[in-house]
Parts: C-alpha cells; sequence; structure tokens
C-alpha cells in the first residue's frame, strides 16, 4: 500500500468537513474522488498534499496517515505560478532534476517535455514566451505539463481538463492511460474519469466509500447497492410491523403475556434501521414517446449549403425516424447555423432540405432558457399544460429534480442551468417526435445531466444534437456526423466506437465505417424502392447491383448475429433479476444459478464479437472505394 488514511477526520473553521474517513492508495492507481459541490473534495486533496492535518482524536489508534516510504507529491491548483515574468523553458527546465547537458536522462526529459508540450496544443515556438503571456486556462495546462514532467508518487489533480479543448482531452486521456505514477483526480469531466479511473471514492455524508472500477462502474454498482439496501430496509419494516402487531395483540392476554414480552424484546434487538438515503439522480425506466409517430424519413437535406451570407459547408443526408445523432466538429464549423438550418429559424444558402410528414419539432438553445417569471415553477409548468391534474404536475416537475420546496421557487429566481432543465422538461413534456438540441446540459450539474440523459435516451423519437459534453454523446448518440474541412460524415456507431477507430486511423489502420453523409443518404434511398422494381432503375450500374447482391449477402448473417445478441442479453437480464428478487438473495445464500449467467455471459461476448464484426463487414464492402 502506498498510502493510507485511517479512521481520519478534519475540522475547519469549526465545522466538520470529513468525518472518519479510510483512504488508500495503492500502486500507479487512477482514483477518482466525486461528491456534490461542497462535500469535502478539495479537503481532502489539500489533506494528501499535506497543507491539512487530521484532527486530533484519542479514539483513533495510529497516526491516521501512513506511507509506505517518503512520498513525492504533486498538487495541481488553478493558481499556478509565482513568477510570471520567467519563460515557459525557463519555467519547465528549471524543474529538470539532470543538470548536466548531454546526461541522457536530461534527453529524456526534453523529449517528455516536447511531447506533452505539443500534445496540449501548443506550438514549439511558445516554449520563448513568458508565463504572463498566456491565458488563466493556459497556464493551468503549464503547470500540468510541469507536475506531468516531474512524476511525483502521487499527483493530484483538481478539475485537470478545465479549459482543455476536446482534442486536448482526449490526448490527456491517452497519456493518463500510459502514466507510470499514481494520481487521485477531481472532475467533474464523467467522460474524462471513465477513461482513466480504475478507483472511484464518493464522498457524501462527510464519509468516503470506495468502489472499484471506472464513473459508469460507480453508478451501477451505487444503484444496485442503494437497490439492496432499500430492499433490506423495506423487509426491516415490515418485520417491526409483524412482531408489532403480535405485542399489541397478545400483551393484555394473560397466557400470552411472556410470548408479548419476547416478541417485544426481539423488536428491541431489531433496533430502528436507517432508511438509505435516496439517488438524487432520477432514472426514467419507461419510454417518453411522441404524440405523433411521424413518418419513417424525418428530414431530408440534397446539396444543402449553410451559412450566413457565405457557405460554411454543403450536406446530403437523410434522418430516419428513432436516430439519435450527435454532431461533432470544431468550433465555427456550422454545427449551430446547421441546427437551426434543420429546424427553419434561418433559411439555406442553396440546396434542398424538407421535413417528413406529420413531423413536430422540439427545439432548444441557450437562449431558451433565457426568461424570467414571478411564477411558482409548478405554475408555470401548470400553465402550460392545463390539462394535468396537480399531482401529475408534481410528479413530471419531481422526475426532473423538481421535487417539494424546488416546485415552489420562482422561475426568476432559478439559476441558467435549473432554467434550461425546466425547458427541457417542457419540451419532452409537449412529445414532439423531433428534438433539435444545441448544448442542452451546459452549466448543468452532474446529477442534472445523469437526470436528463436518462430522459433523452427513453425518448423514444429522433434527436439531432450538439453537446460539448462527451459522456453525454456517449450515453445518447447512437451515431454521429462529423463536421469537418466543410463536409459532413456520418458514422454509425457510437461515439465512443468512433474514438477507437480515430486511434486506429492515427496507427494507419483506416476508419472503414466512416462514410459521407451524401453517400450515406443515396444508399438509404436506393435501399427504400422495393426489390421488386430494382430491375427498372436504368440508373443503377451494374457494379451497383453487384455490390447490393453482396450486401445482401452480409446482411443474412448480420441479422441473426445482431438477434443472438439481444436474445442473451434478455436471458442474463432475467436471471439476474429472478435471482435479486429470490428470498436465496435475501438470506445470503449462493446463487444456484450463476454457473448458468457467467456461460451465458461468455456467450454473449462471442456473439456481441461476431455481431460488431458483421457490421464493420458490411460498411468495409460498402465503402471499400474510400478506404
Amino acid at each position: 500500500m502506498l498510502y493510507h488514511i485511517t479512521d481520519g477526520t478534519v475540522t475547519a473553521g469549526g465545522s466538520l468537513i470529513l468525518s472518519h474517513i479510510d483512504f488508500e492508495v495503492h500502486g500507479r492507481e487512477k482514483i477518482a474522488v466525486v461528491g456534490n459541490n461542497g462535500a469535502g473534495k478539495t479537503t481532502l486533496l489539500r489533506l494528501i498534499a499535506g497543507e491539512l492535518d487530521l484532527d486530533r482524536d484519542d479514539k483513533r489508534d495510529g497516526p491516521g496517515i501512513i506511507s509506505s516510504r517518503k512520498l513525492t507529491i504533486g498538487y495541481l491548483k488553478q493558481q499556478a505560478f509565482e513568477d510570471k515574468g520567467r519563460t515557459v523553458e525557463e519555467e519547465l527546465l528549471s524543474s529538470c532534476p539532470f543538470r548536466e547537458s548531454f546526461a541522457m536522462e536530461r534527453f529524456e526529459y526534453e523529449r517528455e517535455y516536447d511531447i506533452l508540450f505539443t500534445g496540449f496544443g501548443f506550438t514549439k515556438e511558445d516554449k520563448k514566451k513568458r508565463l504572463s503571456q498566456f491565458s488563466g486556462g493556459e497556464q493551468t495546462k503549464i503547470a500540468l505539463i510541469r507536475h506531468l514532467l516531474q512524476k511525483p508518487d502521487i499527483l493530484l489533480m483538481d478539475e485537470p481538463t478545465n479549459h482543455l479543448d476536446i482534442q486536448a482531452a482526449e490526448w490527456l486521456e491517452q497519456y493518463m492511460k500510459q502514466y507510470e505514477k499514481a494520481v487521485v483526480m477531481v472532475s467533474h469531466d464523467r467522460f474524462f474519469l471513465d477513461q482513466t479511473a480504475s478507483v472511484v471514492y464518493e464522498l457524501s455524508g462527510k464519509k468516503l466509500t470506495r468502489y472499484p472500477g471506472n464513473y459508469t462502474h460507480y453508478r451501477e454498482e451505487k444503484r444496485k447497492a442503494l437497490r439492496i439496501q432499500t430492499k433490506a430496509y423495506e423487509r426491516h419494516q415490515e418485520e417491526l410491523k409483524r412482531l408489532n402487531g403480535l405485542v399489541e395483540r397478545f400483551k393484555n392476554k394473560p397466557n400470552k403475556a411472556s410470548f408479548a414480552r419476547a416478541k417485544k424484546k426481539a423488536m428491541e434487538r431489531m433496533g430502528q434501521a436507517e432508511k438509505p438515503a435516496e439517488d438524487d439522480i432520477h432514472m426514467f425506466t419507461g419510454p417518453l414517446e411522441p404524440a405523433f409517430l411521424g413518418s419513417k424519413q424525418v428530414f431530408e437535406a440534397e446539396h444543402l449549403k449553410i451559412g450566413y451570407g457565405r457557405p460554411l459547408m454543403e450536406l446530403t443526408l437523410r434522418i430516419s425516424r428513432g436516430q439519435k445523432i450527435g454532431i461533432l466538429g470544431p468550433n465555427g464549423a456550422g454545427k449551430t447555423t446547421f441546427l437551426k438550418t434543420a429546424a427553419g429559424l434561418i433559411p439555406p444558402i442553396s440546396g434542398e432540405h424538407s421535413l417528413g410528414n406529420q413531423i413536430t419539432i422540439g427545439y432548444f438553445d441557450q437562449h431558451s432558457s433565457e426568461f424570467d417569471s414571478d411564477k411558482s415553477v409548478a405554475k408555470h409548468f401548470h400553465d402550460l399544460f392545463p390539462s394535468l391534474t396537480e399531482k401529475e404536475v408534481r410528479s413530471i416537475l419531481g422526475a426532473y429534480l423538481f421535487g417539494g420546496k424546488e416546485a415552489e421557487k420562482r422561475v426568476s429566481f432559478l439559476s441558467g442551468g435549473e432554467k434550461a432543465r425546466l425547458v427541457l422538461a417542457e419540451l419532452l413534456q409537449s412529445r414532439p417526435n423531433f428534438l433539435i438540441l444545441d448544448e442542452p446540459t451546459n452549466h448543468m450539474d452532474i446529477r442534472a445531466k445523469e437526470t436528463l440523459e436518462s430522459a433523452f435516451r427513453a425518448y423514444t423519437g429522433t434527436i439531432l444534437f450538439v453537446s460539448h459534453d462527451r459522456y453525454f454523446l456517449s450515453r445518447v448518440a447512437e451515431s454521429v456526423l462529423i463536421f469537418e474541412n466543410q463536409s459532413a460524415f456520418y458514422y454509425p456507431f457510437g461515439y465512443e466506437h468512433y474514438l477507437e477507430r480515430c486511434r486506429k486511423a492515427e496507427k494507419g489502420e483506416g476508419i472503414a465505417a466512416q462514410i459521407r453523409a451524401e453517400e450515406q443518404a443515396l444508399i438509404a434511398g436506393m435501399r427504400g424502392v422495393p426489390k421488386a422494381e430494382r430491375h427498372r432503375l436504368r440508373e443503377i450500374p451494374e457494379e451497383e447491383a453487384y455490390l447490393d447482391w453482396k450486401l445482401g449477402l452480409i446482411l443474412k448473417r448480420l441479422v441473426p448475429a445482431r438477434d443472438r445478441v439481444m436474445e442473451l442479453t434478455v436471458s442474463m437480464d432475467s436471471l439476474k433479476e429472478r435471482w435479486l428478487e429470490s428470498e436465496g438473495f435475501w438470506n445470503g445464500e449462493e446463487w444456484e444459478e450463476s454457473g448458468s449467467y457467467e456461460s451465458l455471459k461468455k456467450e454473449l461476448d462471442i456473439a456481441w464479437t461476431d455481431w460488431h464484426q458483421r457490421c464493420l463487414e458490411w460498411f468495409d464492402m460498402a465503402f471499400e472505394d474510400e478506404i
């Protein structure tokens, strides 16, 4: 064990911040510390850094903090440099422990320095600039480079991806995976935590709880533990109620008095169980369905040029019912302009675009939440949907984290993120079948983001959206549209899959499944023609007919592979659900069907790999000329 806090308590300014916590760092673990704002995450980092001491505690055995040896600890803060008159090179080379100019170690240090400096988006010419010439965010990046070069035994990072664009954040993620020292980090960037963390500590109620795995695994385990605790609490309350009923029934009967006393003592031994704290993130379990199904083709564009005065880009594509498409691209590429054009808010420069029959749009951008009202949240919402009962209004608002007193707040007193959440709740309640969203989760905390992610995943309509929140992208987008170099590329899998294919492309393996949006529309249109009529399409050349025949052969293998994945997934979920609801589970017995579950899991891994391979085979075949 590299570092260990045992039964530690920290008080600051007369307030208890951390209470009897246990915290461990092993080897080169990458540890994420999560919790609500004000929970004490920064206090924990300062404690590890040696800036704070544990409270004296006569009940604690030992010193409270132990380490395997004398450790070096680096702490990345927002205010990073005292002397901002130095150049970057002077600052970073001053930290080099190897003074000999021609030493191999110094060569390795300077090479690593170059890799880090350019990896964070700086140019080599920036080395000669003074620190004062850089923005606060750039100075934080330089400070992070300094810490990474020093390689302390434990590196503490407070919001390391603040001020980083997506490319720099992705680069840091890959670097952290190979980083040879331990890291403890606090971050609201859930995607970064998912990619880098091997352990998550949750700080809640002044206590720390350790969860192995990344952020997504932590959330799943927490929900599972909460479900188990809640059922145990309910069983405890039911048993107390049963025993109390027996006591009340027999306490006044002489021949049953001893029996009643025994049951009363049993109740006393059981004690009062503490009710588990509810998860403050609401998960939507049922589908959120649009009021009208709408046509199968939701939106079509052909040679559509978008922009203001001059064209930013041209694209041709088709969006089908039920698709959830995230748009990626650098600032200025035309993402927001395209959303406004698709929503009919601004005209195109040229080209054609159209909506399908009975398509109703729900549009959201950052200006959507710029409104004020003296009404309460509940009154404002009820006025928009007068057919709802008061109870229904409260229930719906509660699902979007406006429960209890939150529903009584004046709308004008809400923060920007809270107003945005209210507007999105109104959009989903109005049940359009085509949502167009521009940065829907900006300025929201994690619980609000995860609640809305759950809602958008439950929504069965079509979504076209832009977001810089990569975790939101990975959870909601089932495919991505990439804007770059004044053109659009459609990628039929999710965001994480796209990143993996990009990494392979950098190694020279190519992105076989990246498709020009124009070609996606062309092929979708060809497939919309009934097979019996395809022979009449003289414009389809023989090579394309041959390609279509080959693709059909692959689809015959792809569809059963997909069905097998779905079948195994349902079987596993059913098996596990039966076990969690069984008497044996609650009595702590061994799971007799665990072997069957593991067997199904292995089959699912094989089936998923097969299905994935068939998908790639289809796209490789369809677009082999693009590879």
